[in-house]
C-alpha cells in the first residue's frame, strides 16, 4: 500500500520490496546499508577500490544519518546550509559526487524548517552528471516527516519513484503516518535495488521467513495500527487530515505574522509546521520565549540552524492531527503574553547574573560548557522565581542562591 502511495512500478500482482522498522532510524540504516554493498559489488565486479565509500547529504540532515555514516564507516560529505537558503542546494551536491559517492540523501521535510529539498532537479542534475561520467549514482529520499504528506497535499510534486534515479525511500508512520511510536518504514522500487546477499531467510515457523533488520523481537501492534489507519481513513480520509492540518498551520503562521515580532522561517510546500525567529534580539531571545511558554503548558522547542547558519536561532510548532483552530489561537495569544511579560522585565537578566556569577568565581572560567551551562540554568530558574509576584519562598531562594556570591548588584 505504501509503495503504491509512493509511485513504485509494480506490475499486477507483483509484491512490493520493503520492510517495518523502529522508526525511520532504523529505516534509513537499512537503507544505506542497501547502497553501501550495491557500491560495493560493483567496484569489485570492476577491480576497483572499494574502501572508502562516502554519502552526500544536507548539513540540515537529521542525525541518524551522521549516525549511519559512522556506525557503517561511510564518510559523510554534508552541503552547508546559505543565508536564507536551509535546505541542500542540488547543485552543490552533485558538485560533491564522486566515484565512491554510494548515493545522494534527499529530505523531504527539512527537521528545522519543515521545506522540502528539490528531488526532482536533483534527479534531473544526476542524470546529466551519470551519463558524463559514466557513474550510477541513485538518491534515496528521507521523507521522514514528508512522506505521508505529499501524497496527499501536493500530489503533482514529483519526489518519489516517479524520478528513475530515487532507488528508496523511509517514511516514520509515528509522524503523520497517524500510528503511536515508533514504526517506521522502508521501501525499495524494486527487488533488484536490495541486494539479496543481505536478507536472512529462516523457516523454524512453519515457512520460508526473509528478514532484514538491525532490531530483533518487537511487537506487532504498530504495524496493525498502521493497517487500521490505512484501511479505515483511505486515501480521501488521509487528505482531509491533511488539509486541516495545513490550513491550521496557515492560521497559526498568519496570528504570529501579526505580531509584528517574528520572521517566518517555514514554507507553503512543506511540513505543516510553523518555524519562526525574532526579528530583534537584543532585548530577548527565542530561548527566552521558550522557557516562559512552559508556564502556559506549551513545550515549544528553540534551537539553532544547521552548520554554517548558526547564528540563526528559531521556535518551531509542529502541527499535528489533534492541534485545532482553538490551540492555534490560544497559543498566539500565549505568545503575546510572554513577550508582554518579557519586554516589562530588564533584558537579558538571566546572562547578567550568569556573568556576575563567573566574574566571582573564576573557576566557573573553566573551557567545561556543562559546568556554565548548569550555573545558567539555576540563575533561569532563581530569575524566573524571583520576578514572580508575591511569592516570599521564591525570593529566599534567590536570596540563598545569589546574594552570597555576587555584589549585590543583581
Amino acid at each position: 500500500m505504501i509503495a503504491r502511495l509512493f509511485n513504485a512500478p509494480l506490475g499486477d500482482g507483483e509484491h512490493a520490496m520493503g520492510v517495518g522498522t523502529v522508526g525511520s532510524s532504523e529505516a534509513i540504516m537499512l537503507a544505506g546499508l542497501a547502497f553501501k554493498r550495491k557500491w560495493q559489488n560493483k567496484r569489485k565486479a570492476e577491480g576497483k577500490s572499494y574502501d572508502k565509500p562516502n554519502i552526500v547529504t544536507g548539513a540540515n540532515v537529521q542525525v541518524c544519518w551522521e549516525k549511519f555514516a559512522r556506525y557503517f564507516e561511510v564518510e559523510l560529505k554534508d552541503v552547508r546550509l546559505k543565508k536564507d537558503y536551509y535546505v541542500m542546494d542540488p547543485y552543490e551536491a552533485v558538485e560533491m559526487v564522486d566515484e565512491n559517492t554510494i548515493c545522494v540523501c534527499a529530505i523531504l521535510g527539512s527537521t528545522y524548517n519543515g521545506e522540502f529539498e528539490d528531488v526532482k532537479l536533483l534527479n534531473d542534475l544526476l542524470l546529466k552528471k551519470n551519463k558524463k561520467t559514466g557513474w550510477d549514482t541513485q538518491i534515496h529520499v528521507d521523507a521522514a516527516s514528508g512522506g505521508f504528506i505529499a501524497p496527499f497535499l501536493f500530489p503533482e510534486l514529483e519526489w518519489d519513484f516517479r524520478l528513475p534515479l530515487v532507488k528508496s525511500i523511509n517514511v516514520s508512520g509515528h509522524k503523520y503516518g497517524l500510528v503511536y511510536p515508533g514504526i517506521g518504514w522502508v521501501i525499495w522500487r524494486t527487488k533488484q535495488d536490495l541486494p539479496e546477499e543481505l536478507i536472512f531467510h529462516v523457516n523454524y515457523l512453519g515457512a520460508d521467513q526473509p528478514t532484514f533488520t538491525l532490531n530483533f523481537s518487537k511487537g506487532a501492534s504498530q504495524v496493525i495500527a498502521q493497517y487500521y489507519q490505512l484501511i479505515r481513513l483511505g486515501y480521501e480520509g488521509y487528505k482531509s487530515i491533511m488539509e486541516n492540518c495545513q490550513a491550521n498551520a496557515k492560521f497559526l503562521t498568519e496570528g504570529i505574522k501579526k505580531t509584528g515580532r517574528f520572521d517566518i522561517l517555514s514554507k507553503d510546500i512543506g511540513v505543516p509546521l510553523v518555524a519562526f525567529s525574532l526579528k530583534d534580539r537584543s532585548q530577548h531571545s527565542e530561548y527566552e520565549i521558550a522557557d516562559n511558554l512552559r508556564r502556559f503548558g506549551w513545550i515549544v522547542p528553540a534551537y539553532t540552524m544547521a552548520p554554517n547558519a548558526e547564528d540563526v536561532s528559531l521556535l518551531r510548532v509542529v502541527i499535528r492531527e489533534d492541534f485545532s483552530r482553538t490551540l492555534a489561537d490560544r497559543l498566539v495569544e500565549d505568545i503575546k503574553n510572554v513577550l508582554k511579560y518579557l519586554d516589562a522585565r530588564p533584558p537579558h537578566i538571566i546572562e547578567a547574573v550568569t556573568e556576575a556569577l563567573v566574574e566571582k568565581d573564576p573557576s566557573l572560567k573553566s573551557p567545561e560548557e556543562s559546568k556554565l551551562d548548569v550555573i545558567k540554568a539555576k540563575a533561569a530558574s532563581a530569575v524566573s522565581a524571583l520576578l514572580e509576584p508575591h511569592s516570599e519562598k521564591s525570593l529566599r531562594a534567590w536570596k540563598s542562591f545569589a546574594l552570597p556570591k555576587t555584589n549585590g548588584t543583581c
